[in-house]
């Protein structure tokens, strides 16, 4: 036997030892299957990390430590080494071509299904009937019709109108903030020289078919991080937009009070500009504005290790002292009590009728099992609702410190993203950290939408949304509005 022939077998038996799957398809070298068709994309014979991602719809294929299966091309190819910045392989690489390719089947699968379901066997004429032979009842018929209508929402790309078009074709939106009217969206736009600017689009135009706004601008710019934002009641309902900016440099982080009469034309006739006011107060996470009568005029903030409200009027100061970060805060409005969520996981209540040293200030303590991102007050107040970074929603009873309901889906690592709590419309509305737009269910959690970002899915690029009863006021319908990149949207019934 001649020793090329010995080196030929010696090596197939190794083949059979190493990779069982030779052995199921023999050795016919005209296999034109995946199992034979291995290409190696990189030079030499170094060694590459093992992987398992293979792409989803290929789970016949096996798996080779080292190798990547593209079902398209039919075969294999080797991963190379990380460090390499020129490989066009990578795990990552990988994964956001295949949430890219998710994301478009999903938006063309949204723009042919006019009639979507948002529960199995509960579609429009499924509903009536059962109406009809009184199956349900007015609660009921109410809301699987409401989350009927929710799931055929369809995308509209809404036309601003400014008096600088060519900003709003450079400046990306960084998040929108509707008021309690839903007729006004605060804005923070990113600059593409850097740093921030506000603005305020006007909703009273937003009436289909044309989807058309106006954005109202002014001359106040900031080159620090805005780390949080909401809506004060200083002279009368949404006066004011409190933002708590970080600190660069030498010049300290601060709280800052902005009137919305500052803008143009975007406060009620008669209304005077109003004065900005800026409080010195470095490092803070989050904000709120108290609608408590027992703290008028007062708003708080959530800094390292510390809770600090603020009365605007008097400039007093309450101080509490926490074990970690204050990462978001509500006030109630019935009884006099501040929700925090901190970094440790933990969700407290502050009685704001103790005391800076008060021994017994915590009046309830909730706890996740990651840094708490969002807390959300319902009406009764009886109960709360918060989010986490682990992408964990929670619906707690405030009355038995229990867990009531869990809400699935939610994707979140480490950012920290709002949620949006309408019991008006009875959902639950949050963006994910894989640009996905979730709504549940208030009622029981059901998943009824998912809708996928217009855009390519990008971390830096994680839309904001605003969803409302009444978009543009009281005469307005119900949507969701979605701000991404440069671009509007606005999801209508």
């Amino acid at each position: 036997m001649s020793e090329s022939n010995w080196q030929s077998r010696r090596h197939e038996r190794r083949n059979h030892r190493q990779y069982p799957w030779f052995r199921q398809h023999g050795s016919n070298r005209c296999n034109t299957g995946p199992q034979q068709r291995l290409q190696d994309s990189g030079h030499g014979d170094d060694e590459a990390p093992s992987t398992s991602s293979s792409t989803a719809g290929s789970s016949s294929v096996p798996d080779l430590p080292g190798y990547y299966f593209d079902p398209e091309k039919n075969r294999y190819f080797r991963l190379l080494p990380g460090h390499n910045n020129c490989n066009p392989l990578t795990k990552e690489g990988l994964r956001h071509k295949e949430m890219e390719s998710k994301r478009l089947q999903l938006l063309e699968e949204e723009d042919k299904q006019r009639k979507k379901i948002a529960r199995m066997g509960c579609n429009a004429s499924s509903l009536l009937q059962k109406n009809k032979l009184g199956f349900l009842n007015v609660t009921s018929y109410c809301r699987l019709a409401h989350e009927l209508r929710l799931s055929c929402m369809q995308r509209q790309k809404v036309q601003i109108q400014s008096s600088d078009p060519s900003a709003l074709a450079s400046d990306r939106f960084n998040l929108i903030l509707a008021d309690t009217n839903s007729d006004r969206l605060f804005t923070v736009n990113d600059v593409k020289v850097g740093g921030s600017k506000y603005g305020i689009i006007s909703l009273r135009g937003l009436r289909p078919p044309t989807f058309r706004v106006h954005m109202h601008e002014n001359l106040y710019f900031t080159n620090r991080k805005v780390n949080s934002v909401c809506w004060a009641s200083l002279n009368h309902l949404d006066s004011h937009v409190l933002l708590c900016l970080m600190g660069i440099a030498e010049t300290p982080g601060c709280a800052t009070l902005l009137p919305a009469s500052l803008f143009v034309s975007s406060h009620p006739a008669g209304d005077r500009p109003g004065m900005l006011c800026s409080f010195r107060i470095p490092g803070a996470w989050s904000c709120a504005w108290s609608l408590n009568i027992q703290a008028n005029n007062c708003f708080s903030t959530g800094l390292s290790r510390r809770v600090l409200v603020t009365n605007v009027v008097t400039g007093h100061r309450q101080s509490f002292g926490t074990s970690s970060d204050v990462l978001a805060q509500q006030f109630a409005v019935l009884a006099p009590l501040l929700f925090n969520g901190c970094r440790s996981g933990e969700v407290f209540a502050i009685d704001l009728r103790c005391r800076n040293q008060g021994k017994d200030w915590k009046a309830t303590r909730l706890f996740h099992d990651s840094a708490v991102t969002s807390v959300q007050i319902l009406q009764e107040e009886q109960s709360l609702m918060a989010s986490d970074m682990a992408g964990t929603i929670k619906l707690w009873d405030l009355r038995t410190t229990k867990c009531l309901r869990q809400y699935e889906g939610h994707v979140n690592e480490y950012a920290h993203l709002p949620l949006h709590v309408h019991e008006e419309e009875g959902i639950v509305v949050a963006v994910g950290q894989d640009c996905y737009t979730r709504i549940w269910s208030l009622h029981d959690g059901h998943l009824l939408r998912t809708i996928p970002s217009p855009h390519p899915t990008s971390k830096a690029d994680i839309p904001s949304v605003a969803f409302s009863a009444r978009l543009g006021g009281f005469r307005g319908a119900p949507g969701l509005l979605m701000a991404v990149q440069q671009d509007l949207y606005c999801f209508s019934y």
